[in-house]
């Protein structure tokens, strides 16, 4: 049954899975099971980590070039980060040390910025880049989940 509304369609305000191209998927996956992540059971060809109302999920690079239509060498390196924010200031350099004691290559170290907050950067050895921050302006829910300037939502 087609739907012939004229009313506007809107793009709900989540981000649901987050999908990292990466060159060997055994190697990534390890590397976020030695920060303590856990897989969850999926199909054949990807890796999947379960987050607070969404998924990390690995997908071999070669592979999401096909699926998208673009060769490989199209898909560049975005300018973009991953950030997982903390509790506390001090988990800030914590994180940054398991990071790097699991293979990643420390960009910035933990330290405070203009803003007020913590914050370290990290490259994963699959080459995603990674912040680990603490802001005290959005404390984190009871269950981790983030809430800019503190807004539930």
């Amino acid at each position: 049954m087609q739907d012939n509304s004229t009313e506007t369609r809107r793009m709900e305000q989540r981000v649901s899975l987050i999908t990292l191209g990466v060159p060997d998927m055994e190697v990534a996956a390890a590397f976020y099971e030695q920060l303590g992540w856990q897989r969850c059971d999926s199909p054949d060809g990807v890796v999947a980590f379960d987050l607070i109302s969404q998924t990390l999920g690995l997908y071999p690079l070669a592979a999401l070039a096909e699926d998208i239509g673009l060769p490989v060498e199209q898909l560049g390196h975005g300018a973009m980060t991953l950030s997982h924010n903390t509790r506390t200031v001090a988990e800030v350099a914590q994180l940054m040390a398991a990071a790097e004691a699991a293979g990643a290559t420390v960009l910035r170290p933990a330290g405070e910025v203009f803003w007020g907050g913590t914050i370290g950067y990290f490259r994963a050895p699959d080459g995603h880049i990674w912040e680990i921050a603490h802001n005290p302006f959005s404390p984190l829910a009871e269950n981790g989940a983030f809430r800019w300037n503190g807004h539930d939502g």
